[in-house]
């Protein structure tokens, strides 16, 4: 035991306040970042602004955003495990100090929802208190001896003058090299960012959409050409890539409203789990990588994902909030995809595949719409965070939903009694069969909706249901029978 450790253990601990920064350590969250993100979302020109207040200096930078912005304290993510300690050592008489790079209007913020602190000590319009800066303002407030609960290797400078360290999800590396200055008082690990976890951020489950892509080539029967079918698989592969960067991105947008949600709060960056900064950095590798895909597909798959990646954008940023503007966009996307992949096979869409898609993906964009009313009016809710809707509004919502389905079966009829169509297909009249399952496929949507048995996604529903899934396979396979088999005329 070194002498430092000696003079640690043999001293009350309750005579060593305790000082605890905040990003990192208090909270996951990036404070700064948020409030950058916040910025930006509600005044967009303010970007041209931030060189500008770069240039006076990090404090006057951080004065300057925080005095636009504000960060709902009451929903950030906090360490459960670290704050429990913290209570216990208030409990047992111990001063505990808040000492954060954050501007003083979070770092207060922090201070009066917790009840937990003594005395805050946080940036202001004069004083960056990060590192060597912050380990002064705690000696002025507190004298030599203190703990210092910290996250980073900005933070070693401070932990060098505590008498001792708490550490929070630091890793063992620098566990080790801290060790060599300092006694820990407490560890707090965190779980690593494991491949689950990044697989949740960047939605996997979600790329089932993009088999949209493969819709051009089921109903061409282009599929059996392997050339064709690995170029399909390519586009697949860059559109997923691409939707992956853009939920990044609207996760990243919408954190206050995810964290006002009680299932969305839980997601990787709502809750802190993946840093913002991370988050960012795969979303551009992954849009990257997609677009170098699109181009080795064709220069037309390009610009059709090119367009897709601005209209999500739009629809995440702006429309979204727009009642009704957001589910016509949502079923031009689906449509998009299938346009997409008629372009990476090099097919002409067929004009009643695309009025059928539209059809259909608006009425699965109001099933959504609806079944998050309907979730919301079973707890009392009266209307959406972050988007105009209302639980009265399903009084319209609901038969506009069913008459979109009803559209689509009827174009669906009409595809069957077209002239190509005879032609196409062996036995156009199983077709029929299609369209049975079909309307039952919907309408049971529709019923589990009404029901609050609806999946947010019913794209998941109908994937993870096996009512759903049955009936979807059983209908695909009709389509192959009635273009491959020949059954002879019907009576």
């Amino acid at each position: 035991m070194s002498l430092r450790e000696y003079h640690y253990e043999v001293e009350s601990r309750h005579d060593c306040p305790l000082v605890v920064d905040l990003d990192g350590t208090l909270t996951p969250a990036d404070t700064l970042v948020e409030s950058l993100i916040q910025l930006i979302k509600r005044t967009p020109l303010s970007l041209l602004l931030l060189p500008f207040w770069f240039l006076k200096g990090r404090a006057a930078f951080k004065d300057a955003v925080a005095s636009r912005t504000s960060i709902a304290v009451d929903r950030l993510p906090y360490h459960e495990s670290l704050l429990a300690y913290l209570l216990s050592e208030k409990k047992k008489g111990r001063r505990i100090i808040l000492a954060t790079a954050a501007h003083k209007s979070i770092a207060e913020g922090v201070s009066a929802h917790l009840g937990l602190f003594d005395h805050v000590l946080a940036t202001d319009a004069g004083r960056n208190l990060k590192s060597k800066a912050k380990l002064e303002a705690i000696r002025e407030e507190v004298g030599e001896k203190f703990v210092y609960a910290g996250d980073s290797h900005a933070d070693i400078p401070i932990w060098r003058g505590a008498q001792a360290a708490i550490l929070v999800g630091v890793s063992s590396g620098l566990t080790e090299s801290i060790r060599r200055y300092v006694p820990i008082e407490q560890e707090f690990p965190t779980e690593a960012i494991g491949l689950a976890v990044w697989l949740r951020a960047l939605r996997v489950y979600q790329w089932l959409k993009n088999m949209l892509l493969f819709v051009p080539a089921l109903t061409s029967f282009s599929f059996m050409e392997m050339g064709g079918l690995t170029t399909v698989v390519v586009a697949f592969l860059a559109f997923s890539f691409a939707a992956s960067a853009t939920y990044i991105v609207n996760d990243l947008w919408d954190l206050e409203n995810d964290r006002a949600h009680r299932r969305k709060r839980l997601r990787p960056f709502a809750s802190g789990t993946i840093p913002i900064l991370y988050g960012l950095a795969v979303a551009v590798s992954a849009l990257f990588l997609a677009f170098v895909l699109a181009m080795y597909v064709s220069t037309g798959f390009f610009q059709i994902l090119l367009l897709y990646v601005v209209l999500t954008s739009v629809y995440s940023w702006v429309l979204k909030e727009y009642v009704l503007i957001d589910v016509l966009l949502l079923s031009l996307l689906y449509t998009l995809r299938i346009l997409a992949g008629s372009i990476a096979i090099g097919v002409t869409a067929s004009s009643w595949l695309l009025a059928f898609s539209v059809f259909m993906f608006l009425s699965l964009a109001l099933v959504k719409r609806c079944a998050e009313l309907v979730s919301l009016d079973q707890i009392g809710g009266k209307g959406t965070r972050g988007r105009d809707y209302r639980v009265t509004d399903l009084v319209v919502l609901w038969p506009l939903g069913v008459g979109a389905a009803l559209s689509a079966v009827v174009v669906f009829g009409l595809f069957i009694s077209a002239p190509q169509t005879q032609v196409r297909y062996a036995t156009p009249q199983l077709l029929w069969l299609v369209a049975i399952g079909l309307t039952y496929w919907l309408s049971r949507l529709w019923i589990k909706t009404s029901r609050g048995e609806m999946h947010d996604d019913p794209m998941i529903y109908a994937i993870s249901n096996p009512n759903s899934l049955i009936t979807v396979v059983l209908m695909i396979a009709t389509t192959l029978a009635a273009h491959f088999l020949s059954l002879g005329s019907t009576p």
